[in-house]
């Protein structure tokens, strides 16, 4: 070995590092000046209502103090709108920071952890990063979970059930009657985890938010969501866990990093929740333009999967990095999905109307 090099852990080399999209810096150069619909990161368009950056702007006057550690005004506003006791939330730098801190605090070599595909990367990643090996469910040809490999799977002794409802990418959920099932089936000594990220453009009948159904489970259940989405909050990093075991979250609690939530962040979600018409309209918008690209992109002959998240899974029927390279130069950011069995797959973020209308036109001029 020479001097350069450093032994590393074994399951590293079974990862790869995260796609985190194209920033608008990336794209200035080869669209020609065109305005950019960046469309690839499942970002709330529209801003920020005034309370909230009032909030923020309050608190850069004393960013030389750290944040509360345990962010306690930010819980308790969580637990009157939740149901959840403050004391059974952790919140993290973002809801996949949450997942790592899962992942350190439950997962060792050799455990199994279930979780459904085509995913979220580091749903499997942080998994893989412990030891641990993943069982993927997969969806049926009719583009659904497979609920019987699903309950199948969760009835097993697995240490971690890692679920996205609604899923990132594809959009699709479990019903209430399915959540149900596998709230049912789960084994007791399995932990069961609902990423929740989108729960906020779930509307209707047919979701059930994991809240609904946390007090009365008696098998571990952690649900995670976000601001990042809805809230708007991307770029200031905040998620949170909400959970109805005392031992999971302590043991978060001992692997998270002390201050792992800024003031900044902490406040302006505080801001957020005691006033959510703004994100409340913003997501009526949203499902809106879902609906309207949906039906466009249909009509044209494609596949486009249901979806309860605020962004589009489509089936170009070709490869789609290279149609997602030539939107790039029209001025629109998408994600060409590369997980195997989906390559042929665009997920498009619903944008606003004007970013969405450039979107299509750019993808008819490709295609």
């Amino acid at each position: 070995m020479s001097a350069t090099e450093i032994a590393l852990r074994p399951e590293l080399a079974a990862l790869a590092p995260y796609n985190s999209g194209l920033s608008l810096e990336d794209v200035a150069s080869r669209c020609g000046g065109r305005p950019i619909a960046k469309l690839g990161s499942n970002e709330n368009p529209h801003p920020l209502p005034d309370p909230v950056c009032a909030a923020m702007a309050e608190v850069l006057g004393r960013t030389q103090m750290y944040p509360d550690p345990s962010a306690r005004a930010l819980a308790a506003q969580l637990a009157a709108v939740t149901g959840v006791e403050a004391a059974r939330i952790v919140f993290g730098d973002g809801s996949e920071d949450l997942l790592n801190v899962l992942a350190r605090a439950l997962l060792q070599t050799g455990d199994e952890v279930v979780t459904l595909y085509p995913s979220f990367p580091l749903h499997e990643d942080y998994a893989r990063m412990m030891g641990a090996e993943v069982t993927r469910i997969g969806l049926t040809e009719g583009r659904e979970i497979d609920m019987a490999a699903l309950l199948e799977a969760v009835a097993r002794p697995v240490r971690l059930i890692l679920l996205a409802n609604p899923m990132n990418p594809a959009g699709v959920w479990l019903t209430p009657d399915q959540l149900d099932q596998v709230l049912a089936a789960q084994h007791p000594d399995s932990v069961l985890c609902l990423d929740e990220a989108y729960v906020e453009y779930a509307a209707g009948p047919d979701y059930l938010p994991g809240t609904e159904r946390i007090g009365g489970h008696a098998k571990p259940l952690l649900i995670l969501r976000t601001f990042s989405k809805a809230w708007g909050l991307a770029a200031l990093r905040i998620g949170y866990g909400l959970s109805n075991s005392d031992a999971l979250i302590s043991a978060m609690h001992l692997v998270r990093t002390p201050f792992n939530v800024n003031a900044v962040a902490q406040a302006a979600a505080l801001a957020a929740l005691c006033a959510p018409e703004g994100m409340q309209a913003a997501v009526a918008d949203t499902l809106a333009e879902r609906a309207r690209v949906a039906d466009v992109l249909r009509g044209r002959g494609l596949e486009v999967l249901p979806s309860k998240g605020n962004f589009l899974f489509v089936n170009v029927a070709r490869p789609s990095g290279p149609v997602g390279e030539a939107l790039i130069d029209h001025g629109v950011i998408v994600k060409p999905w590369k997980q195997p069995g989906y390559e042929s797959f665009l997920r498009v973020s619903t944008g606003l109307a004007v970013e969405n209308d450039q979107f299509l036109g750019a993808l008819e001029a490709v295609l």
